[in-house]
C-alpha cells in the first residue's frame, strides 16, 4: 500500500497550538496575537502552525470552537431558574469570563471571528433562552403585556454588565443571585 504524502497530524500538536492561541487571545487580544507568538508558546515552528491554519483568524476561530465544544451545552432547561443556574455556572469560570470579555471588545473589527463566536456559543444559548422564556410566559409566569424580546435583551445586557463590573472570582451562587434579581424586575413570578 503506498504511503500518503506528508507527515501525519498529531492531536497533541493540534491541542498545543489551539491552547496557545486561546491563551494569547485571552492575554493580549486579537490584534496583539501573532502566529509567531502562538508557535513559540506551543513549542512548534511557524510552518507547523501554517500547515494547519492559513492565517491567524482561522486559527483563533478553531481555538474558539474547540473551547466552546468543551463546555457542556445544556438540553432544554426545565424553567427560567434552571436556565439562569446554567448561565451562572458558565459565568463563574474565570477563563471563560476573560475570553468572553476579550471577544466582546474585538468582534466588530473581525467579522469572521464574530460569526465563529456566534455559531460556537451565542446562537445556541440565545435559542435556549428564548424557548425557556416562552415556556414561562405560557405558564403565566410573566405578565400578559411582557415583551419577551426585551426580557431577553435585558438578560444579555445583565450578563455583559456582570462580566464588566464584577470580579472573575464570583461564585456560581453570586452570579445566579444577580441574574435572578434582574429577571424578577422584568415581572417574572415565582412558580406556583
Amino acid at each position: 500500500m503506498p504511503r500518503r504524502p506528508g507527515r501525519p497530524r498529531s492531536a497533541e500538536l493540534d491541542a498545543a497550538i489551539l491552547d496557545a492561541a486561546l491563551d494569547l487571545l485571552i492575554d493580549r487580544g486579537v490584534g496583539e496575537t501573532s502566529i509567531e507568538q502562538v508557535a513559540g508558546r506551543a513549542g512548534v515552528t511557524r510552518a507547523t502552525v501554517y500547515r494547519r491554519f492559513p492565517d491567524k483568524i482561522q486559527l483563533l476561530i478553531a481555538a474558539i470552537h474547540r473551547e466552546h465544544r468543551t463546555e457542556e451545552l445544556p438540553s432544554e432547561p426545565v424553567d427560567v431558574e434552571e436556565m439562569l443556574a446554567w448561565w451562572a455556572e458558565a459565568l463563574s469560570k474565570p477563563r471563560l469570563r476573560r475570553l468572553t470579555r476579550r471577544l466582546m471588545s474585538s468582534l466588530h473589527d473581525y467579522p469572521a471571528l464574530r460569526e465563529a463566536y456566534w455559531n460556537a456559543s451565542i446562537k445556541h444559548r440565545e435559542q435556549l433562552v428564548r424557548s425557556t422564556l416562552e415556556q414561562a410566559y405560557r405558564e403565566g409566569r410573566f405578565p400578559p403585556e411582557t415583551d419577551l424580546e426585551i426580557v431577553q435583551k435585558i438578560l444579555s445586557g445583565a450578563v455583559s454588565y456582570h462580566l464588566a463590573a464584577h470580579p472573575d472570582t464570583c461564585t456560581k451562587e453570586e452570579v445566579e443571585e444577580f441574574l435572578l434579581a434582574v429577571v424578577r424586575q422584568t415581572g417574572l413570578r415565582a412558580r406556583s
